[in-house]
């Protein structure tokens, strides 16, 4: 009850704070419902049960905060993440505690592990509110979050994408070569090309380096699809793909991709 009296001290404004369930287990869903009953100043307006309509969901619903499940089938709250255009507070919700780090380290609200108490719960969910009506803090939360994705070290194994209204998810394994493209990257796959906004350091530094190389400045590639080098003028070759096309590689790039293929 000392937590209800505080939060309506702190909400002097009365706007409600427009929140969104992002959880694949029902059950889950319906635990975080009933504790938030105890919350007047709490409004859920949704509720979602994968990461694809949880992403849709909150580009359109716009919600203050989501409840976040991290490990979802087809793509992770983590990965959820890249896809958003609209800004809002997180909690992650998981039962596994390998990402408690991560998600502390990418300046979530909270970090909740299942099974919680209602003590554990409310104390996220306060300090969630006390975000909602910090102006300097609000917008820059999410902000911090996808830098620190960015800073993350760990290498991907998918990578998300958004074309004509839907969500791809590509397995780095099925990515032929990515190209730099202003502000985009370009993921070239034997489906077609999606365009990704993020630089080619954040590929080079993320992508596993037993399977990519960076061998241009415009260019990282796949060496499972490399068919092979050609020479091109002296000291200075085209890497051939198994697809047909051939791609530029900078001196660099070249000495780098010979000790991939121990050349």
């Amino acid at each position: 009850m000392g937590i209800l009296i505080k939060l309506n001290q702190v909400n002097v404004d009365g706007k409600k704070i427009r929140t969104l369930l992002v959880e694949d287990e029902e059950p889950a869903r319906a635990i975080i419902k009933e504790y938030l009953k105890t919350f007047p100043d709490i409004e859920i307006i949704g509720e979602a049960a994968d990461g694809f309509s949880g992403a849709k969901a909150i580009n359109d619903l716009k919600p203050d905060l989501v409840f976040l499940d991290i490990q979802m089938p087809k793509l992770t709250g983590f990965e959820l993440l890249e896809l958003l255009d609209h800004q809002c507070l997180i909690i992650f919700t998981t039962a596994y505690d390998q990402y408690a780090i991560k998600a502390f380290e990418m300046n979530a609200v909270d970090y909740l592990l299942k099974p919680f108490s209602t003590i554990r719960f409310n104390e996220a969910v306060e300090r969630a509110i006390t975000r909602f009506h910090s102006i300097k803090t609000d917008v820059k939360v999410t902000q911090a979050l996808l830098k620190s994705a960015d800073e993350s070290t760990e290498y991907l194994e998918r990578i998300a994408v958004r074309k004509a209204g839907n969500i791809e998810v590509i397995p780095v394994g099925e990515v032929i070569y990515l190209e730099a493209d202003g502000d985009y990257v370009v993921l070239h796959t034997a489906n077609g090309k999606f365009m990704k906004e993020k630089t080619m350091k954040y590929f080079e530094q993320h992508l596993p380096t037993s399977a990519f190389v960076r061998i241009h400045r415009s260019y990282i590639v796949n060496v499972e699809k490399i068919q092979r080098l050609e020479l091109y003028e002296k000291d200075s070759y085209l890497v051939a793909l198994k697809n047909g096309e051939k791609l530029r590689s900078s001196d660099a790039g070249q000495k780098l991709l010979r000790q991939r293929l121990n050349l």
